[in-house]
């Protein structure tokens, strides 16, 4: 047996040559990113066409565009982007009929503002309602006017504490955060005054309520929460009354709300875009569960659903619902995109985003489970290198952020990387990650640098009781929650793992809450207050710092590697400085990177492969897995 052959880190981090595909309303036209100018833009061709003869409509060299729009106008096409990775997000309009035209800025508000939610307005052809904070501390709604760009007040927030969102018709709901720290909706009318709909438990809701979404004929609100279930379902709630009932729900499983956190991650929900209407909703499991809701798109999906064995990730059809765009999650062959007729039954492959990757040199991820030493029942994924005896080997412990977000099966790039090096690859969900249900979540209070890390060490040990991992080559790595896991790894239990990686990592959690932008402060009762503690109350300001890496600075001995953006403000870059100085000052070697051009986690493809190339030489040194100088002496051999 042999390991498959070596793929470096050019390959895995390159942007992927096709991703992002959808069908233009009128079904006569694909929109997908695709790379030029050495970063992701939109491209627009014909149904019928193929790549050479599309169009590249966006320009940006300078970071790639993640998130497009189709508008109703097929002149018209929007994006979303920020400036290296500060999150302030715009939103731009690309003119199809002159695509050689610079982009406009729509929303050119100053330095701080961002967009954060965007919406056409089916009541106003050629509009579309944006959330954004011109007012720094508050989130208003706007309308713009697509063509002539004219940005218009739709209705000011009363509460900088409330978050809006809108009906297709423009009406106005908002979720607020009330003082006992419960959730209350609201409808807002046209004078700003509102009207109380219901009331939300907050303490299983630590980054806000998701999804949030209003019925097509505005009459019911649809939003996550457990009622009096454990798993979190898709609720119907009438907008008149407050009644609620469940409007999707899979037994024993929770709804995954990734989609709503990120958006180019795969939806929460499936919508359809001649009626704005649910069709199907997402849940978590060990392979991610559809769930459909509406009765046509149940055949729809049982046609898709053959077309791959992986997990339908996205859809979009034309305004006819007859043509579909679907893009596949898989572990292997990630990405894979269809044109499917449902009226012929025809299909065809549009697109491998990664044809430079080979499935079979690939390798499997296995959702495991175990139990944490309180009896937690703990959900996570294995993934083993392909052509080994899988014994005794390298482990790298990948630790999700958030902390409230989870690992998912599909394919990641840095968990293929440390397969292909060699490495079993162990993710956990541990206690206070989302989709395991309320007392999954709730259970993490209080446990940063505790329980929570508890599980983390419970799932290594699992891993070395079935000898699959070597109990001397156990390695950490995280981004954002996960860089202070991994951080926690190497201060709380220094002795236990061989070498670590902090990506953007919280090193102070007193000083990590101070320093978020001011907007997102105000939003802390739930997660951050709730879970940890407020650092303007002294008691809990000491027991934070207790928690914090930086205050058991001086235990670590691992060899430790840093990574940060410059540009990060969620975590901010003195959050790796202060562990990277107070290590230096004690001639303790540690290996530091920081991209100038970069915010909180790294897009640039340039920057990722610097960082990989660094975490390859970091674990090979210390856990002794494949490099660069390896595979000279495989090949050589």
């Amino acid at each position: 047996m042999a390991l498959p052959p070596y793929i470096p880190a050019e390959t895995f981090f390159a942007d992927p040559e096709f991703s992002g595909a959808s069908i233009s309303p009128d079904g006569t036209r694909l929109a997908y990113l695709a790379p030029m100018h050495g970063r992701t833009n939109v491209w627009v061709r014909g149904i019928d066409e193929d790549h050479a003869d599309a169009e590249c409509v966006t320009h940006d060299a300078r970071r790639g565009i993640k998130t497009y729009y189709w508008t109703d106008d097929p002149r018209w096409l929007l994006y979303l982007q920020d400036t290296d990775g500060n999150e302030d997000w715009h939103l731009y309009r690309v003119d199809l009929q002159a695509p050689e035209q610079p982009a406009v800025d729509l929303t050119p508000m100053d330095p701080g503002s961002r967009v954060t939610g965007v919406q056409l307005l089916t009541s106003r052809p050629g509009s579309v309602l944006i959330s954004a904070n011109p007012r720094p501390l508050t989130f208003d709604a706007f309308r713009i006017d697509i063509a002539t760009g004219e940005m218009t007040l739709h209705r000011k927030n009363p509460d900088p504490k409330s978050t809006l969102f809108f009906g297709p018709a423009g009406e106005v709901f908002s979720a607020s955060l009330a003082d006992d720290r419960e959730w209350e909706f609201h409808a807002v009318d046209e004078t700003g005054a509102t009207r109380l709909i219901t009331r939300w438990p907050g303490a299983e809701h630590p980054m806000g309520v998701s999804p949030m979404r209003v019925t097509p004929d505005g009459k019911s609100l649809l939003i996550g929460g457990c009622l009096d279930s454990d798993d979190m379902l898709l609720l119907r709630v009438d907008v008149e009354t407050g009644e609620v009932t469940t409007f999707a729900a899979m037994e024993g499983h929770s709804l995954c709300i990734l989609g709503e956190v990120s958006p180019t991650v795969p939806p929460t929900l499936f919508l359809s875009r001649r009626t704005g209407a649910v069709l199907a909703a997402r849940f978590v499991a060990g392979r991610p569960e559809i769930v459909p809701v509406d009765p046509y798109f149940a055949e729809v999906y049982e046609a898709l659903s053959k077309l791959s064995d992986g997990v339908l990730a996205s859809v979009s059809s034309d305004e006819s619902e007859q043509r579909w765009v679907a893009t596949f999650i898989h572990d292997r062959e990630p990405g894979l995109t269809y044109l499917y007729d449902h009226g012929t039954g025809e299909s065809r492959l549009l697109f491998r985003p990664y044809p430079r990757l080979n499935p079979d040199h690939l390798a499997p991820m296995r959702p495991v489970g175990l139990r944490a030493r309180d009896g937690l029942p703990l959900h996570g994924y294995l993934t083993l290198p392909t052509g080994v005896e899988p014994r005794g080997l390298p482990l790298v412990l990948k630790v999700h952020g958030g902390p409230w977000l989870h690992d998912s099966w599909g394919y990641d790039p840095q968990v293929q990387f440390f397969a292909n090096g060699g490495y079993a690859v162990l993710q956990v969900n541990f206690r206070g990650s989302s989709g395991y249900g309320k007392r999954h979540i709730t259970s993490a209070i209080g446990e940063m640098a505790g329980a929570m890390h508890d599980d983390l060490i419970d799932a290594a040990n699992w891993a070395v009781e079935r000898g699959f991992a070597d109990p001397k080559r156990l390695g950490i790595y995280g981004g954002s929650y996960g860089g202070y896991s991994a951080l926690v790894g190497v201060t709380f239990t220094p002795d236990y793992f061989a070498a670590a990686v902090d990506y953007v990592g919280i090193s102070n959690l007193a000083n990590f809450m101070r320093t978020l932008p001011s907007f997102v402060r105000q939003q802390l009762a739930n997660s951050w207050h709730r879970y940890v503690g407020d650092p303007d109350a002294p008691a809990q300001e000491a027991d934070m710092l207790a928690r914090s890496p930086i205050t058991k600075v001086d235990e670590i001995r691992t060899p430790l590697l840093v990574v940060q953006g410059a540009n990060d403000v969620r975590v901010v870059q003195a959050e790796a400085d202060n562990i990277v100085a107070a290590l230096r000052e004690r001639g303790v070697l540690v290996e530091y990177l920081v991209a100038e051009d970069e915010g909180h986690g790294f897009q640039n493809p340039e920057n990722l492969i610097t960082m990989f190339h660094a975490i390859e030489r970091h674990f090979g040194t210390h856990l002794g897995g494949r490099t660069a100088a390896t595979r000279t002496k495989e090949q050589q051999a």
